[in-house]
């Protein structure tokens, strides 16, 4: 069985997009046991990683294929571990908004 990182892509920019990566469909883990979310300008062409206040150490969280999503500035997104983070800069900065909720499948703003 073959899964998918989320992706959200910017409603004005199809170049600017968002993905929660994991190391494999076989490790199914954060890479190198720290959270990030990347961020590209140019239509995947470069990337660049934004950590600031997600866990860096022995994170096991997964962002499931709809787990991720954006309304203008704000990304949020959800983890099988249960963990719920928000970002209202375009992914620069995190917050959590919760922990230990039960796995978490879907984000959507409303």
């Amino acid at each position: 069985m073959h899964f998918g990182f989320p992706v959200a892509v910017d409603a004005d920019d199809g170049r600017t997009a968002w993905v929660v990566p994991a190391r494999a469909d076989a490790e199914r883990m954060a890479i190198d046991g720290g959270l990030f979310v990347a961020r590209t300008h140019d239509g995947g062409q470069s990337w660049q990683t934004f950590r600031d206040g997600l866990p860096q150490d022995n994170a096991y969280d997964i962002v499931l294929r709809h787990g991720l999503d954006i309304a203008g500035d704000r990304l949020c997104f959800g983890s099988t571990t249960g963990n719920l983070y928000l970002s209202e800069d375009r992914c620069e900065s995190w917050r959590c908004l919760g922990h230990n909720f039960p796995p978490i499948y879907s984000v959507r703003f409303g």
